[in-house]
C-alpha cells in the first residue's frame, strides 16, 4: 500500500467488495479502510467508515478522496452481465465512465487502482481452450464490451498519465455470501443452495458447460498480492488473466453429490447459455504466474467441502 494513507473501496456492497473489505480491514486494519456504494450499507454494519455515494458523480468522489486522504482505491463497482444485458445504455454508463472518473482522480491525486475485469473481454472468436493473455477479444455482452473498453482505458492512463492501475480478468467467482447479482455464473452459488435447502437445482446452463471459475478466497488473495506487488513487476497493464477452476455443472453436481447422494439436478437452459458458450472453457495465466507469482490455493473438491460447510452453518444459524 502507498504511504499511510487510507483504501476506499467503491461498490462495497457486492459480492466481491463484501468479501474483500474484511480481508483489507484485516491486513491494515479498519480504520484505513474506507467503503463506499450506491446503496446504504457496510461490513458488519459498520457504518463509520461507509459512505453513500455514486462513481458517477464525480465532484463528490474526488472531495471524498481528497478529505480522506486515499491512497489506493479498489474500484469495483459495476453492473453485471446479465444485468446489463436489461439496461446496457445504464451498464456501459457505470462501467466506463465510473471507472474514467476513478482514473482522472487517481491522475490528479497520484492514487494506486485496482479494477476487475472479466473473461467476458473474450468472445466466440477467442480460443476456447487455454485462452491466451494476448488474443481476440470480441465479447458479445455489453459487460464484455465494457471491460474491453475498460483495459484499454487503464493501459492508456498507465501508458499516457503515469497511473498505476492494475487488473484482473476474474472468472466466475464462487462465494458463500450474498445472492445471485445478475452475472452468468451464479449457478455456482444457486446450485449449493438449492442442494441445502431443497435436495434439487434447476440449472440454467447445459450440463456440460465448462467454465473458468474461482472460489472467492483466491479470488481476494489475488487482488491483495497483485496490489502488493512491486510496480516493476507489473508487466500487462491492460488486465492480467487469471485461472484457478474450470468445471461444468454436471462436475459440480457430483462433486456436491459426494455430500448428499440424494441431490438431483434439473438441466433447463435459457438465454444464459448462449452466453456462457462464448466465452473460453479455460484460461492461460502464465504471465500472472510469471510477474507476481499467482498461485491458486483452492481446487474443486475443497471449494465444494468449504462451500457446503459455511453455508450449513449460516443455514442453522437463522433456524
Amino acid at each position: 500500500m502507498t504511504g499511510g494513507g487510507k483504501i476506499l473501496v467503491t461498490g462495497a456492497c457486492g459480492r466481491f467488495g463484501a468479501a474483500l473489505v474484511p480481508r483489507l480491514k484485516q491486513v491494515y486494519g479498519d480504520k484505513r479502510v474506507l467503503e463506499c456504494d450506491v446503496v446504504l450499507g457496510g461490513s458488519a454494519g459498520d457504518i463509520t467508515c461507509f459512505r453513500q455515494l455514486s462513481v458517477l458523480d464525480k465532484n463528490e468522489l474526488h472531495n471524498l478522496v481528497i478529505r480522506e486522504k486515499i491512497a489506493d482505491i479498489y474500484h469495483l463497482a459495476a453492473s453485471l452481465t446479465v444485468a446489463g444485458e436489461k439496461q446496457p445504455k445504464q451498464a456501459w454508463e457505470l462501467n466506463v465512465q465510473g471507472l474514467i472518473n476513478v482514473l482522472d482522480i487517481a491522475k490528479c491525486e497520484n492514487i494506486r487502482v485496482f479494477w476487475p475485469s472479466s473473461i467476458a473481454v473474450f468472445g466466440p472468436n477467442s480460443p476456447r481452450a487455454t485462452c491466451p493473455q494476448f488474443t481476440v477479444t470480441e465479447p458479445s455482452t455489453i459487460y464484455g464490451i465494457s471491460k474491453v473498453s475498460g483495459e484499454l482505458w487503464c493501459k492508456y492512463y498507465y501508458e499516457h498519465y503515469g497511473v498505476d492501475v492494475r487488473s484482473i480478468r476474474y472468472p466466475g467467482i464462487i462465494s458463500h455470501r450474498n445472492t445471485s447479482r445478475g452475472g452468468t455464473t451464479d449457478y455456482t452459488i444457486e446450485i449449493f443452495q438449492g442442494a441445502l435447502a431443497k435436495r434439487f437445482y434447476n440449472c440454467y446452463l447445459k450440463s456440460h458447460t465448462t467454465l473458468p471459475l474461482m472460489y472467492m478466497p483466491d479470488a481476494v488473495r489475488a487482488a491483495v498480492e497483485l496490489m502488493d506487488a512491486p510496480s516493476s513487476a507489473i508487466k500487462v497493464r491492460s488486465s492480467y488473466n487469471l485461472s484457478a477452476l474450470s468445471f461444468s455443472p454436471k462436475d459440480l453436481e457430483m462433486a456436491i453429490r459426494n455430500y448428499l447422494p440424494a441431490f438431483q439436478v434439473y438441466y433447463k437452459p435459457d438465454f444464459r447459455q448462449q452466453i456462457a458458450e462464448s466465452w473460453p472453457a479455460s484460461i492461460d495465466d502464465r504471465y500472472a504466474r510469471q510477474d507476481w507469482n499467482w498461485r491458486p490455493e483452492y481446487n474443486m473438491e475443497s471449494m465444494t467441502a468449504d462451500m457446503l460447510e459455511k453455508l450449513d452453518f449460516s443455514k442453522l444459524l437463522n433456524t
